[in-house]
């Protein structure tokens, strides 16, 4: 069965950084691309970031590039998030995702992704 599980979500203040951890288990995840999406109160889950299992290529949301870096470590099925400098439009449940294999570009679309965390509550205050 798979899992992703993620964790270090908290309660920050604007201008902190934040690293969110993601493990996935249950299977190989070579050749699957990683994501992370979140989701607002009252709002629809949007793409943040998703990293490619050689960890070349990867694809942020347009209005997050340069604050969040995206990792994986391969070998613990690790994913990580480094968010930097947050705001308080950053608060959301930040989720974890997993494709069913291999896909050729469309890292944003949301129905790429097959696997999912339960998500982790990310609060920055002004």
């Amino acid at each position: 069965q798979v899992q992703l599980v993620e964790s270090g979500g908290g309660l920050v203040r604007a201008g902190d950084s934040l690293r969110l951890s993601c493990a996935a288990s249950g299977r190989s995840f070579m050749n699957h691309v990683l994501g992370w999406f979140r989701q607002a109160p009252g709002k629809e889950r949007t793409f943040v970031a998703a990293i490619s299992y050689t960890g070349r290529t990867t694809k942020y949301a347009d209005s997050l590039q340069g604050r969040f870096t995206i990792s994986r470590d391969n070998a613990k099925n690790m994913i990580y998030l480094q968010m930097t400098n947050l705001k308080p439009e950053d608060t959301a449940v930040y989720y974890c995702a997993s494709t069913d294999g291999y896909i050729d570009g469309n890292y944003g679309t949301f129905a790429n992704y097959h696997y999912w965390g339960r998500g982790t509550q990310v609060t920055v205050s002004s």
